[in-house]
């Protein structure tokens, strides 16, 4: 009885949020609206003499007045740049260009039969979330292709597309620190920490395995955390889509699909082939200059990959089921994929000037340090303090996007800190990660935020914030619970966090 009162209530609550969220104006309005008040606040903040000194140069961090006479010009020069330099505006427009390739031949239809006629019905949900994980070894790739992918899938065995959207979303963005593998944001934490850690001990160094142990068991538990919480929470809550759109219908493949699908695959393993011949080799073409694989041209440049996997094995497959039968129907099937982001592209207008602004205002610089002053000032105990530091970092990210540029702020605030207090720089980066990963999914700052909207409008044309806020707020709920919970566990435990990365430092 308890337990029915209480979903009752939960659902109540994520349904008021989803109102007043969505009650709000336009997402591409919102964003116009935020980068408004971010003028204003900025201007404020320089009239109250709003400041913060920064840990590492000791630098005092005051606010830019960006509607004095130097504001408004750098507004008015920098409006397209904003716009042209953000980030996830290429990188979506290029992946979508290969994937319209693919999509128009009819491989990606056929290559989603396959694997949902092949997949117990009930392991599904947890591959997406598993596969969403383990995608952040190959950057955003898990935004641009796994989401709407994970979609079509939910839709094609007559599930709610959203609730595959979800639990996509939940393991890329919201499972951001689990893996398998490390990828291209461990060295890059690692060399924020060292960084940090040499304030207090010239000669520290932090690997980029510094997290691995935790890392790996991480990946299992969020994976059948979000499995949970996509199917006990987020389905039963959507309930039965319902739209005019026409269900995917899961004929067997024909022969012509089935020596289409094999060509496509061969040349998926040629094209893997050539890049294992760059990269395997020490002196590899595909090495960076440094000889490291972690910041090679392919890792670097997956979108690239991507681009070429897609459009090759999408030719290739079109060729073969005569679906491609000039250039003309190549050309027609990249033109359509644009279409599809249309609103998309209007969304990171509003968005890119939103988050240039308020960069350029240093209020969230301001807000980071003056939030870690006030956690360094609780002289709480190891556990009680994690916690703290993972509700920080999880709040902080609400209003700074880059998880290697909240760290370049809080790096040098904490982990000096927490190295006089005992504990090593790799717990205090793993604790961060923790907090930055889990707010990922409601975070409106985060750069491919937009961009889910843009594909749940897909199939809920009256989709907004509010939407993607309330069916995430479950996942990251659990995810921070869980997370929080197995970290006190490994602290009690004493279990080392990666190779030579323990929890404790002695002067």
């Amino acid at each position: 009885m308890l337990k029915q009162i209480l979903q009752k209530l939960f659902t109540r609550f994520l349904n008021g949020v989803e109102r007043v969220g969505n009650a709000l104006p336009h997402p591409a309005t919102l964003f116009a609206i935020f980068a408004i008040l971010t003028l204003l606040l900025s201007s404020v903040g320089d009239l109250l003499n709003w400041q913060a000194v920064h840990p590492g140069t000791e630098e005092v961090i005051e606010p830019i007045n960006l509607l004095s006479k130097e504001g408004v010009h750098k507004i008015i020069l920098n409006l397209v740049e904003n716009f042209t330099d953000f980030a996830p505006l290429g990188i979506v427009l290029v992946a979508m260009l290969g994937i319209g390739i693919a999509e128009r031949s009819g491989l990606i239809g056929a290559v989603i039969r396959m694997l949902v006629l092949s997949s117990p019905r009930k392991t599904l949900t947890f591959i997406i979330v598993l596969a969403g994980i383990l995608s952040n070894i190959a950057s955003n790739v898990g935004y641009v292709l796994l989401v709407p992918l994970a979609g079509v899938i939910f839709h094609s065995v007559g599930r709610h597309p959203i609730a595959g959207m979800a639990a996509a979303f939940a393991g890329v963005s919201g499972g951001y620190s689990a893996n398998l593998i490390l990828g291209t944001i461990d060295p890059l934490l690692a060399g924020l920490s060292q960084e940090a850690a040499r304030i207090v001990e010239p000669g520290y160094i932090v690997n980029p395995t510094a997290n691995y142990y935790f890392m790996v068991a991480s990946t299992f538990v969020i994976a059948f955390a979000g499995t949970w919480v996509t199917e006990k929470i987020v389905v039963p809550r959507l309930g039965k889509y319902e739209s005019d759109t026409e269900q995917d219908k899961l004929e067997r493949l024909s022969r012509k699909e089935k020596k289409g699908i094999l060509y496509a695959f061969i040349t998926f393993l040629l094209i893997i082939g050539g890049i294992l011949w760059g990269v395997l080799p020490e002196n590899g073409i595909l090495r960076s200059e440094d000889g490291s694989f972690l910041s090679s041209p392919v890792i670097k440049g997956v979108i690239t990959v991507i681009f070429v996997l897609f459009g090759l094995t999408g030719l290739v497959y079109g060729i073969v089921t005569k679906e491609f039968k000039s250039d003309a129907d190549v050309m027609k099937g990249m033109g359509e994929s644009m279409k599809t982001l249309a609103m998309y592209i209007v969304l990171v207008f509003f968005a890119a000037q939103f988050v240039a602004y308020f960069k350029w205002s240093n209020l969230g610089m301001i807000i980071a340090i003056t939030g870690a002053k006030g956690i360094m000032a609780s002289n709480l105990g190891i556990i009680p303090l994690m916690i703290l530091f993972v509700l920080f970092a999880g709040f902080i990210n609400l209003m700074m996007g880059s998880a290697s540029a909240k760290w370049a702020i809080l790096a040098p605030i904490f982990i000096p800190m927490f190295m006089f207090l005992g504990y090593s720089p790799e717990l205090s980066q793993v604790v961060y990660r923790i907090g930055d990963s889990t707010t990922n999914i409601i975070s409106p700052m985060m750069s491919f935020f937009a961009l889910i909207i843009a594909f749940i409008q897909k199939y809920d044309s009256k989709a907004g914030i509010g939407t993607i806020i309330s069916n995430m707020l479950p996942y990251t709920v659990v995810f921070m619970l869980i997370w929080i919970i197995m970290l006190v566990a490994w602290i009690l435990i004493g279990l080392p966090l990666g190779p030579d990365a323990g929890l404790y430092y002695s002067m």
